[in-house]
């Protein structure tokens, strides 16, 4: 190419004119990048490889860029080309990675973490902690209006869960949870704030700071529940909220199933009342385990008396957390498969007094074998994926059979125990959870009729009565969507009435026609949605024990419009404040003993980000690992030689 057609490429390539540049043709620009005029008149480029500047003008052709750019391979023809750091890209992901992974802000000054960003890739430029900051609390604005905007089209009602927690610096924080069902029918949960709650706390203010977290997220109007514990300010809270016109207008039937009460907290609080009337027998295997592992002497000679033991499949015992009732089952549960261990240790040691008697080993089997069932729906309520609402039922009403039934139990420490767990289950379990009691009915599996066998086994004929009390409310429920359905469609019509599209108006020489044929043909037509899916067969619980609830009625949507929506609404209902847990573990990482000093509002940012861009999971962290013992590295054979212990 000589030197004039190299200016002539060069012209045609950077001409700024208002006539369109032509393609470049020459290879040569495929390793430069075309900077803007400088204020001198003269054309630069860069380097894409080594970013040197060079001049490009019409006079130089393109002769000195060739001769640039075969020195510029064969010096790095042994290095692969890397292209230009997105710096903005970079402290997104630096941001991204703090919330992901609670790093603390100042793990960007660190001086090895700088080093080694810098060693992969040199033109990387270092942040301070302040800059993180302000990137992550970008990140946490522009996610919360996503969710704002994700909630605005959320189809039906959401439920919230909310909660206290204190720190480790004894701040309070509010914990409170959104949870519904999007347009593709999958539960979801966000946090939506994790607000620092200074004094005072009462319910009433409480229930007005929670109304004004609604307004501000726009969903104020589209509340359906809210799961809470038994804390005696939730009553307040509830009682201030659906005295408030303007919110309790637009809850389903003014607020009568607006209050849902925590069943793991439920479950807690009769477990633990039944366990202080065997608080003795439980003494004895607490103390026992807690010798076991006092030091290395007696864990040791324990060791020895389990190797005596045949066909142990695992030698782990298990200490219990007394505040934690489903550990002291667990604790039992493992106890009892050591118990001969237990026995021989007592005649080896003489400094060993705690061990249960057989009595008391067989009490502590029969608590055991009572407990099961309450551990096991526990386990249920309590899941890492969120229970659907329809497996409330199910739950406590075993809850309640097993209750009576152990009543009647000979052993008289057995009977008085589930009698002071019936007290407990009376106060708050005593008529269940109505709008929870019509998950299981909207289940095709069960329908109305699983809760008329429930409640004739548990009250005879008097459930009857019961059965017909709840379809009412039922009913009652359902008319509610059904008049909703109603407004909106009168909206419609006057929407498009009034903007002139007289084409998709019904015409006005026929307007009573709907009425005419409601009068004439009533009773063909009369069988709601509800009372159709009513009478249908149900589907054989047997065969269908993996039915997706959700999956079915998002099938039936359009048979069953309103029904599907009322569905659609209780099935997303929170059987307990679980996620509320999940959120106090991730605030505890958060505002650790390391990180007390870091700002609220830098607090809720991490835990808020991190449940909208990594999810709901549950991370119920009790950091269990320290309760237990593992005894199988220390069951070798031969003799064993033990020193003074005490």
């Amino acid at each position: 190419m000589s030197v004039t057609e190299g200016m002539d490429e060069v012209e045609q390539t950077i001409s700024s004119g208002s006539k369109r540049s032509r393609s470049r043709t020459s290879e040569v620009w495929n390793d430069f990048e075309i900077l803007p005029l400088y204020e001198d008149g003269h054309r630069k480029v860069k380097c894409r490889r080594c970013t040197n500047i060079l001049t490009a003008d019409k006079e130089n052709g393109t002769s000195n860029l060739r001769r640039h750019a075969k020195k510029c391979h064969q010096e790095n023809d042994s290095v692969p080309y890397r292209p230009p750091l997105d710096q903005d890209m970079y402290r997104e992901k630096i941001a991204m990675a703090i919330i992901r992974h609670n790093y603390s802000f100042s793990f960007v000054e660190h001086e090895v973490n700088r080093e080694l960003h810098i060693f992969l890739n040199p033109d990387v430029k270092p942040i301070c902690r302040n800059t993180t900051k302000s990137d992550v609390l970008k990140i946490y604005k522009r996610e919360r209006e996503n969710l704002k905007r994700a909630l605005e089209l959320v189809p039906g009602k959401i439920c919230l869960t909310l909660d206290l927690w204190k720190s480790s610096t004894t701040d309070e924080y509010m914990v409170l949870t959104a949870h519904y069902i999007d347009a593709n029918w999958e539960l979801q949960m966000r946090v939506l704030c994790f607000s620092h709650t200074p004094p005072p706390r009462s319910g009433k203010i409480l229930g007005e700071r929670l109304f004004n977290i609604l307004k501000e997220w726009g969903i104020e109007k589209k509340v359906f529940t809210i799961t809470l514990d038994n804390a005696s300010y939730n009553d307040t809270l509830v009682n201030s909220l659906t005295k408030n016109p303007s919110f309790r207008s637009s809850l389903p039937c003014s607020g009568e199933f607006f209050r849902v009460r925590c069943g793991a907290h439920i479950l807690n609080l009769i477990v633990q009342e039944g366990l202080k009337i065997i608080e003795h027998v439980v003494h004895n295997i607490r103390e026992s385990v807690k010798y076991v592992r006092g030091n290395d002497t007696r864990k040791l000679r324990f060791a020895e008396c389990l190797q005596e033991l045949p066909n142990l499949t695992s030698k782990k015992v298990r200490q219990d957390v007394p505040t934690r009732w489903n550990s002291t089952y667990l604790m039992i549960e493992i106890a009892l498969t050591f118990r001969d261990a237990f026995h021989n240790l007592s005649i080896v040691d003489g400094s060993f007094h705690t061990c249960p008697s057989d009595d008391e080993w067989d009490k502590a089997g029969k608590i055991a074998k009572f407990l099961k069932p309450f551990y096991d729906i526990t386990t249920l309520f309590s899941s890492t994926q969120y229970p659907t609402a329809n497996l409330y039922f199910h739950g406590v009403w075993k809850i309640h059979l097993r209750i009576l039934e152990e009543m009647e139990d000979d052993d008289i420490v057995i009977s008085a125990m589930a009698k002071s767990m019936k007290e407990k289950f009376d106060k708050y379990w005593d008529c269940y959870s109505i709008v929870l009691s019509f998950a299981v009915i909207l289940d095709p599996r069960y329908k109305l009729q699983f809760v008329e066998f429930s409640y004739r086994r548990l009250y005879g004929t008097d459930g009857t009565k019961m059965v017909m009390d709840l379809r009412d409310k039922l009913y009652s429920l359902f008319e509610g969507y059904l008049r909703a359905t109603n407004y909106e469609a009168h909206d419609m019509v006057e929407n498009a009435s009034s903007s002139g599209a007289n084409e998709k108006v019904r015409d006005a020489d026929i307007a009573g026609f709907d009425t005419f044929e409601s009068q004439i043909f009533g009773s063909i037509n009369s069988k709601s949605q509800l009372d159709v899916y009513l009478e249908e067969a149900r589907f054989d619980h047997n065969t269908h024990l993996d039915l997706d609830i959700l999956e079915y009625w998002e099938s039936h949507c359009v048979r069953f419009p309103e029904l599907s929506l009322m569905a659609h609404d209780i099935m997303s209902i929170p059987i307990t404040t679980v996620a509320s847990e999940s959120a106090f573990s991730i605030g505890g990482r958060i505002l650790d003993k390391y990180r007390s000093c870091i700002l609220p509002q830098n607090a809720e940012a991490l835990l808020c980000s991190r449940s909208w861009l990594f999810g709901g999971q549950v991370i119920l962290d009790h950091d269990d690992e320290h309760l237990v013992e593992d005894f199988e590295h220390l069951c070798i054979s031969g003799h064993v030689t033990y020193n003074d212990e005490d």
